[in-house]
This record gives C-alpha cells, sequence and structure tokens, in this order.
C-alpha cells in the first residue's frame, strides 16, 4: 500500500512539473522584429511557428498606429467591427489563443498597406 502511494504521489509531482514546464515555455515574439509594428509586415510571421500562450508584443511610437483585434472577415475587409479590441499603447502585449488570431492597424490606409498580420497558434 506504502508503496502504491509513494508510485502515485511521484506520478503526480512528474504531471505537475511537466504541466509548469509546458506553461513557462511561452515565447514571446516582437512583432516585425527591429522594425515593429510597421507598413508592409502582413508577411512577417511566415516561417515562424506559434503555440497557444505565446506572447505577441506589438511596439510603435504613440499615435502612429494601432492593433485591432479581428476576426478573417475584419483582417481581409480592413473593417474592425464596434466590438474590436483596440491597442494603442505603443508596446502592446497580446497571448496567442488556439488557432488563428487576426490584427490590423484601423488607421486610415494602413491595413491596405500590409499593416496587419494572421497567426495560427497550435
Amino acid at each position: 500500500m506504502v508503496g502504491r502511494s509513494y508510485n502515485a504521489a511521484l506520478a503526480l509531482i512528474c504531471l505537475c512539473l511537466f504541466y509548469h514546464l509546458e506553461i513557462t515555455a511561452a515565447t514571446e515574439f516582437t512583432v516585425g522584429d527591429s522594425a515593429g509594428w510597421s507598413f508592409n509586415i502582413e508577411n512577417w510571421p511566415n516561417g515562424k511557428s506559434f503555440k497557444a500562450g505565446d506572447v505577441l508584443v506589438f511596439k510603435y511610437g504613440l499615435g502612429t498606429h494601432n492593433v485591432v483585434v479581428v476576426d478573417a472577415e475584419g483582417y481581409n475587409s480592413c473593417k474592425p467591427t464596434s466590438d474590436s479590441k483596440t491597442y494603442t499603447s505603443g508596446n502592446d502585449k497580446i497571448t496567442l489563443a488556439a488557432g488563428t488570431s487576426y490584427f490590423i492597424c484601423s488607421y486610415p490606409g494602413h491595413c491596405e498597406a500590409a499593416v496587419k498580420i494572421k497567426v495560427t497558434a497550435s
């Protein structure tokens, strides 16, 4: 009986450690790398692997851009809805959920000039 309890406790500890490692293994990505959130950024995610829990950091000068979370339709049309979440700090950190996330700049002409990204996280 004691051996089973010990094994169960050891298994639980290992499970907790693996879970903790999975949570803490998130990666922080600066969107656009050194150029930041700027024009012609649409292809920046290409070749990168993202997972749920990773953090995107959108860096831009105050008043030069914003970051708006949209759906696929908003991404393709460059039009956010009235309930779209908008970030304006110039150092916005957004944690990715599993699936595809869409981000645009809603300043006039910016999204059309490829200030937008689509990111798929596993």
